[in-house]
């Protein structure tokens, strides 16, 4: 019998360009784009530098671009450091339903290769919708409860590995041992989400890295277990069950590449229906902070193991910022806004924010299964009395589409708030080279006069 592994496998080599939907396309260059615009704006956030510092520091062949800070490091190197700046201020794209970033793990490894191997942008494109399409279905494949692996970490490596493959033009049967390899590098756990440190921005970095490294072992004749998504200590039996009818239906015929919402917060996306609902009331009713008595937030189990706990911003406080549904709707009530200004550190600690949060009680309502809803905000208020909102899903999910001016507002925010800004015009020239991907002739040229 075919095993999954062969089946993902010949799906990332052998499925035509011809037969990827133009909105599977579209979706790749909106994603790609944005995920660009996040990691320029995160390039500077605390663990960033130091580990571009370090990685330029090793040196080695210069085969790929160093988004924002410029350069060029050895493949594996410009994965990790790219897939780390796009995570790091939470504000990369997540999928539907599933709680995983799909975009920061294979983006950077698929970039960083395509340069490498100078290949045309319509193949670069190609590898990057079907690398974003296993990883998507891999989430969706999963079964809930998560059992505490971070999903990004412990499937992005799968796809990145598959679009790796493509680029390198493995076989099938190279590309299977390229998914196992990947496999036995996948770890990555929450813990990191709910004891915020530096680490959890590095979750999509190992994943990107992790899918190059395992790509080029493939290639040179390293070989993996060939059922390594549903053997016995396989994927499913070791990190997460899972249902791989769900993975495979109508692979190759859907592609899920396109399954991703844009974020409106950089915060975690267990935040954001609360969020939507705070500014919604502050809004609507012009709240003052002091005239607000009680916040009562009831929320679902998997937001509260995400996002519910104490708030501590004496370690790392962005991360605790991030990480923070007390935080997220104090800093709300308080700001009237959740922006970047509002997860740099010194907004992390401002005692006027902190002096709400122990307002803020959490309730969890054991019936809902969502990840990042819904959420029912009910707040006591001297002038109003009791105001009730209730957010169903994040914006950006689907039937909640964000405008397109709030998303060019963030990417223009993004590329130019970054402490290596792009100018009006270099930022206009990447805009129009990713939606002219199909075209572009070399990958190791695409940043050459935009960096």
């Amino acid at each position: 019998m075919t095993s999954i592994t062969h089946c993902l496998a010949r799906h990332a080599i052998e499925t035509p360009f011809e037969a990827i939907p133009q909105a599977n396309f579209d979706a790749a260059r909106l994603l790609m784009l944005d995920t660009l615009a996040v990691a320029w704006a995160g390039a500077d956030a605390p663990g960033c530098p130091e580990t571009h510092a370090m990685l330029s520091e090793e040196g080695g062949r210069e085969d790929a671009t160093v988004w924002a800070y410029g350069g060029r490091l050895p493949v594996t190197s410009a994965a990790f450091i790219n897939g780390m700046t796009a995570a790091a201020i939470e504000y990369d794209s997540i999928g539907f339903g599933a709680a995983v970033h799909v975009n920061i793990a294979v983006l950077p490894a698929a970039l960083a290769i395509a340069e490498r191997q100078r290949v045309s942008g319509r193949d670069f494109l190609a590898a990057l919708v079907l690398g974003c399409d296993i990883t998507h279905r891999f989430a969706a494949s999963a079964a809930y409860p998560n059992r505490g692996f971070h999903f990004t970490a412990a499937m992005g490596g799968f796809g990145a590995a598959a679009a790796c493959a493509r680029l390198l033009n493995l076989s099938i049967e190279q590309t299977q041992h390229a998914l196992g390899i990947a496999f036995l590098q996948a770890s990555g756990t929450q813990q990191a989400n709910i004891q915020p440190s530096l680490t959890k921005r590095m979750l999509s970095a190992f994943a990107a890295r992790s899918g190059v490294y395992a790509a080029l072992l493939a290639q040179r004749g390293i070989t993996a277990p060939p059922d390594v998504i549903e053997g016995k200590f396989g994927f499913y039996a070791l990190y997460q069950q899972g249902d791989a009818d769900k993975l495979t239906h109508e692979l190759g015929k859907r592609f899920d590449n396109d399954r991703a919402s844009i974020k409106k917060y950089p915060s975690c996306g267990c935040n954001h229906t609360a969020i939507d609902a705070t500014l919604s009331l502050v809004r609507q009713y012009d709240l003052d902070p002091d005239d607000v008595l009680a916040i009562e937030a009831i929320i679902t189990p998997y937001m509260e193991r995400i996002v519910g706990g104490d708030y501590d911003p004496s370690g790392d406080a962005q991360v605790a910022a991030q990480f923070n549904l007390r935080y997220s709707i104090a800093c709300a009530l308080v700001r009237r806004r959740l922006g970047l200004a509002e997860i740099q550190p010194e907004a992390a600690r401002d005692p006027v924010i902190a002096a709400h949060i122990g307002k803020i009680v959490l309730k969890v309502d054991p019936v809902q299964t969502g990840t990042r809803g819904p959420v029912e905000l009910q707040v006591r208020t001297r002038k109003h009395g009791k105001l009730v909102c209730r957010v169903e899903d994040v914006a950006g999910s689907e039937g909640r589409p964000i405008p397109h001016e709030e998303v060019e507002h963030k990417f223009r925010e993004c590329f130019t708030a970054s402490k290596w800004p792009l100018t009006e015009a270099h930022y206009a020239r990447l805009k129009v080279r990713v939606h002219e991907l199909h075209q572009f002739p070399d990958m190791a040229l695409f940043f050459g006069d935009i960096l």
